[in-house]
């Protein structure tokens, strides 16, 4: 599983640094707005909550195979859980741009979670 691990970070770490610099160029030189939340704040939730679920996802896969999809499922709804309570702060601030800051935050939640879940089926579909 160690070898599984070292692909899915010789991957993972280009993906999160290219959307890092997409973001971040977008935000401050396009858009130049502010948010709430900096983007490098945004980002380490999504990269240590993708490699904290990922890790935990091998883990169960290692020792319960035939588990792997319920582990899959049930960490999906904790990182909704953690990202809803990530995002409470913004939301009961009252600032004017809140659409703009749930943007910034779902379009790489989302995008992260994409590549999650092709990982995750292809562990899934290991023998």
């Amino acid at each position: 599983m160690k070898t599984y691990y070292s692909a899915f970070l010789k991957i993972f770490i280009p993906f999160s640094i290219l959307l890092f610099a997409i973001q971040y160029l977008l935000l401050n030189f396009l858009f130049e707005t502010d948010l709430f939340y900096p983007v490098w704040a945004i980002f380490l939730f999504h990269i240590l909550s993708t490699l904290i679920n990922f890790s935990i996802l091998l883990w169960v896969h290692e020792n319960f195979q035939d588990k792997t999809g319920f582990a899959f499922m049930g960490l999906g709804l904790v990182k909704m859980l953690a990202a809803v309570i990530f995002l409470l702060p913004l939301l009961l601030s009252g600032i004017s741009s809140v659409f703009l800051n749930i943007l910034a935050f779902f379009i790489p939640y989302f995008l992260f979670l994409g590549f999650e879940t092709f990982y995750a089926v292809k562990l899934i579909n290991t023998k």
